[in-house]
């Protein structure tokens, strides 16, 4: 098989999702090329290189480096649904919008704007743990000094694609491997931290599968380095849990202040308040919220 093509819902923008995937041009995990996408994804012994472009109402992917199997183009699909967040009905949500202040305009100008997810939840977690306490600027770097330096590559037509580095591997890290690529000492400690629980089985995709929000927060935030925005962010970025969101969250603070136009930024409780009317769908209430910045 060299190409397949995916019928996407019709509240789905891949504009916008195109200029979400290329905020950062030190981006490594993807490629964002004219109008397409392109990924390396792991399907268990095999690299897959495929793009994805809009092709008329479908998304076309195709094959870059190898047909692949049956197998491989099911896995690849559902990779791709769950990167795109293609199987969430927006219609509710954007019902909901119609008659609320803050929302009602940033649903009609970012309409079919959607959660672009991370499938892989040791990525999800370790991505949150980077971004901790510093610019996106910043976390990218970081990103991609961890990526060269441990992930694996591959190479096609003079282009390399990386994947993220794995578990077992950043296990067996040291603190000075992680330092000498301007890792911080905090975070380097929980990067091996989370790292080793994902490589001995004590945390995965699979164990969180199921459990509702609370369950599967109290289980991330067991671990060293995880506390409830990382929590948050990943079980919203990885398992589309809808009343998952980072209420701590200083560009979601600052969204809220701008659009109700005060001086000050809002106190928690606030905060808490004004979501208690997004109840279900706290997740893309704050997708929102940070695209109006």
């Amino acid at each position: 098989m060299k190409s397949l093509r995916i019928p996407p819902p019709k509240e789905f923008s891949f504009e916008l999702a195109l200029a979400y995937l290329k905020r950062s041009p030190r981006e490594l995990l993807h490629k964002v090329i004219d109008n397409r996408i392109e990924k390396a994804l792991r399907i268990g012994d095999a690299i897959v290189i495929f793009s994805i472009r809009q092709n008329k109402e479908d998304l076309l992917v195709e094959f870059l480096n190898t047909k692949v199997t049956v197998i491989q183009a099911t896995e690849v699909v559902k990779y791709i649904r769950e990167w795109l967040d293609l199987d969430t009905d927006l219609k509710p949500f954007y019902a909901m919008c119609e008659k609320d202040k803050l929302l009602k305009d940033l649903v009609v100008n970012y309409y079919g704007y959607r959660i672009i997810g991370q499938p892989d939840l040791f990525e999800s977690i370790v991505w949150a743990v980077l971004g901790q306490q510093i610019n996106l600027a910043f976390a990218y770097t970081l990103k991609q000094k961890f990526v060269e330096r441990f992930g694996e590559a591959v190479t096609l037509k003079e282009e390399t694609y990386y994947l993220f580095p794995r578990p077992e591997t950043v296990a067996q890290l040291t603190l000075e491997q992680l330092l000498s690529i301007q890792f911080s000492r905090q975070k380097a400690t929980y990067t091996i931290s989370i790292a080793k629980k994902f490589a001995e089985g004590a945390v995965s995709k699979e164990k969180l599968l199921g459990m509702s929000l609370k369950e599967a927060k109290d289980l991330l935030m067991d671990i060293k380095g995880i506390g409830n925005w990382t929590a948050n962010y990943a079980l919203m970025k990885t398992f589309r849990h809808a009343d998952a969101f980072p209420l701590e969250d200083a560009g979601l603070h600052n969204a809220i202040k701008n659009l109700k136009k005060t001086n000050r930024k809002p106190s928690l409780d606030e905060v808490k308040k004004i979501f208690k009317k997004y109840k279900g769908w706290e997740a893309y209430a704050t997708l929102y919220l940070w695209k109006s910045l």
